[in-house]
Order: structure tokens, then sequence, then C-alpha cells
């Protein structure tokens, strides 16, 4: 009998690359601004921007584009041209039609896992980007559940295992995310899988779980997912494998 109910996937930087599109396009908002303000604080203002605009606009492309506009009339002192407004509008729509790449071990591990184990995939921000994303990435097949939120916390998890009937402790999270995908999920008394991305959103960024955490792992790729929930099954895996 499986140890877990159910599996969850993050889907952005766990599944596929996306931070990387967004620190790509902020050096291309930060080079349109360049004759008006330094780079660091055209940074700081975009991320501050992002921060206030949470509570309206929530995750996602289209937040971001939001933001960067706003930025950029702020900055300017409202000057900026709107053949530039129109750039930064252009930068978003090339984020949406871009390629969906997939992280290595990504394809392998998520079809394998799906053959003995009932799989979801959790994902925050934009509904119309994420879906085309989850289409456009081959690995839909794989889930029995997908589902879109527009945050990652503790009462939606609760909320989630709750729809679909799933104790917390036969629960596993894997993601990216400390602060989305992890310590929620061990707030419940769920177990879940660490697997670091080289790129991390500063607004995602904090302190992981104490060493000896019950329910918390960490792997360095997705591609040793497998042997881990073998040996959790078997009662050999350590506290906090690293």
């Amino acid at each position: 009998m499986p140890l877990f109910d159910v599996i969850a996937f993050d889907a952005d930087d766990t599944l596929w690359h996306t931070e990387r599109l967004y620190a790509e396009t902020q050096v291309r908002f930060r080079l349109l601004l360049a004759q008006y303000h330094s780079p660091e604080w055209i940074d700081e203002r975009l991320y501050q921007t992002e921060m206030r605009n949470l509570q309206h606009f929530g995750y996602g492309l289209k937040a971001f584009t939001l933001s960067m506009i706003e930025t950029a009339v702020e900055l300017t002192e409202g000057r900026i041209p709107g053949r530039e407004i129109q750039m930064i509008i252009d930068f978003a729509k090339e984020m949406l039609n871009a390629e969906v790449q997939l992280l290595e071990y990504a394809a392998e591990t998520v079809a394998r896992l799906a053959a003995a184990h009932a799989l979801m995939l959790i994902t925050k921000g934009d509904l119309f980007d994420q879906e085309a994303k989850i289409a456009r990435s081959g690995l839909a097949r794989h889930f029995r559940y997908i589902e879109i939120v527009s945050d990652k916390t503790r009462e939606s998890y609760e909320a989630l295992l709750k729809k679909h009937a799933v104790a917390p402790e036969h629960f596993l999270m894997v993601g990216n995310s400390l602060r989305s995908d992890i310590l929620p999920v061990l707030a419940l008394g769920g177990c879940a899988v660490y697997i670091p991305y080289h790129v991390t959103w500063a607004h995602e960024v904090t302190e992981p779980p104490p060493t000896g955490q019950a329910g918390y792992f960490q792997v360095e790729h997705l591609g040793l997912l497998p042997a881990l929930l073998e040996r959790l099954g078997t009662g050999m895996a350590a506290p906090h494998p690293t």
C-alpha cells in the first residue's frame, strides 16, 4: 500500500523553468529605464511595487507586467513615452508565448511516479497563463488532479486536502519554494520534499525548517525523488536527507 494517498508537485521551477524568464525580462526592463535611474534603484522600486500590488493583482505574469508599467510611470514621473510602455507589454507577450522547458528528469520522474501514485499539480498565478503552460508541458496526462490557486497558504492547502478527502499525514508536496510549497504543508502535518532551484524570487526566500523537522526532506534534483520515496516506503529515510 502506498505511503501517500497523493503526491503533489509545484509547477514553476519545479517541473519547468519559469523564474529565469522573469529574471531575463527584468534585465530588459532595467535597460529600458537606464537613462532615468540606477539598476539597483529600478530593481528595488519594482520589487516594492510588486509587493504592494499582491493584494490587488496576486501572483503571475499579468501582475508582474502591471507592476513594471506602474514602476516605469513612477520612476519617469509620467514622462515615459507610449512606445516604451508598448515595449513592456511586448516583453510580457514574449514571456506568455515562450517555450515550456522542462527541468532535467521532470518528464521521466512524473511518468514513473504516476504509474504507482495519484499525482496532483498545485500551482499559483494567473489562470490563463498557468493553464497554457500546463497544456504545453506535455505532463498534464500524468496528473489525476490539477489545481490552480491564487496563493499557497496553510489555509489553501487545507481546503484542497478537504476537497479531495486527503489526510495531511498521507499527503506529500514537492516544490522549490520553502515559503509556498514546504512550510505551509509541514504546518498542516503533511510531508514535503524541497528541491532548490538556482534562481529564487526574493519574496519566496525564507529560512528552512529546523534540522530534524518531521516530514521534511530535501533532494538535489527530481531524478532523486523516486529513490527517496522508496526509502520512505521501507522506513529507511532519515528525517532530513540532503
